[in-house]
């Protein structure tokens, strides 16, 4: 079997909102996959889809071969989830926490030990078996969650939204660790609105209030779905230059990016046309040129395109 969750024409109604509308993907085993999109886009309601904590109105899945609407128990026996919230007790120690967890997932007792050692060392929390769960850092918290999710050797790791509110530090560590997991054979579906995680995954589907704009790998989506061209510009005046840009008929869109801005516009626009507007205007250009788009490009330039339809 070469992939590990199969999902077809998966639609999800609460009376006359579709939260998740004729979703189409599939993710090979050992494979990062990464759903990326705002809050409120229905990357959570497709993981609740698939772990069978609630149904489909229409459409079809496989968890590893198991039908998602009729063969739930066993599905979850073989994945972890690890939530935003992190799922942990706060009033119990690390230790106990582990303990929790290890007996929900029925770990053998002849194995528990063994499989807690190793997660305090993935976790760097060696030494911090009895502190309170509430006194830890996020960070630490964050690993803790994961350990806990993965107890008792999932083959998919279900993971949303899992790096907020940590520090990038934390979340860095976070990724290593998803990395070595991967490595390991273990199929991750990870959700997020943070573009610079997207990279990280092997695919990803840009998913926008409950319709998938686009399914690829992050390099192919950065080099095939926009027609035009995107122009890197840092002027003294940010805000005042996106306004000016937004009125040219050869731009399509401007925002901040970095400490800069990035225009999305025709193809082939004359740099020296958009540098002018600005000087005319009092505005010193300290630098212009063309670059390569970026994820958070695209996605804009996905969502400009579904919001005219």
């Amino acid at each position: 079997m070469e992939y590990a969750i199969e999902i077809e024409n998966l639609t999800k109604r609460f009376d006359n909102f579709i939260a998740v509308n004729n979703v189409n993907f599939k993710v090979k085993k050992g494979d990062v996959f990464g759903f990326l999109g705002p809050n409120g886009s229905g990357k959570t309601t497709v993981i609740r889809m698939l772990m069978g904590l609630i149904s489909p109105t229409s459409g079809t899945g496989k968890v590893l071969g198991y039908d998602i609407s009729k063969e739930s128990e066993k599905i979850r026996s073989k994945i972890g989830y690890m939530s935003q919230k992190f799922s942990l007790y706060d009033d119990l120690t690390v230790d106990e926490n582990l303990d929790f967890y290890a007996g929900v997932y029925c770990v053998p007792k002849d194995k528990i030990n063994k499989k807690k050692k190793e997660i305090l060392e993935m976790a760097d929390l060696v030494g911090k078996e009895d502190m309170i769960t509430s006194n830890l850092s996020g960070g630490w918290k964050q690993r803790l969650a994961l350990g806990c999710s993965i107890i008792h050797e999932p083959d998919i790791l279900l993971l949303d939204e899992p790096t907020g509110g940590v520090d990038p530090i934390a979340r860095r560590q976070f990724w290593d660790v998803i990395y070595d997991l991967s490595k390991k054979g273990v199929t991750i579906l990870v959700t997020t609105h943070y573009m610079d995680e997207a990279e990280h995954c092997n695919s990803i589907g840009f998913l926008y209030y409950g319709n998938i704009l686009s399914l690829d790998t992050p390099n192919c989506m950065k080099e095939k779905i926009i027609d035009g061209d995107i122009v890197e510009i840092k002027s003294s005046n940010t805000l005042k230059s996106i306004e000016l840009l937004k009125l040219k008929n050869t731009v399509r869109d401007a925002s901040v990016y970095g400490a800069g801005i990035h225009v999305m516009t025709e193809p082939n626009t004359d740099l020296n046309e958009l540098k002018e507007c600005l000087i005319q205007n009092h505005i010193q250009v300290i630098s212009i040129k063309k670059v390569k788009p970026s994820l958070e490009d695209v996605f804009v330039f996905l969502v400009e395109k579904e919001n005219r339809k």
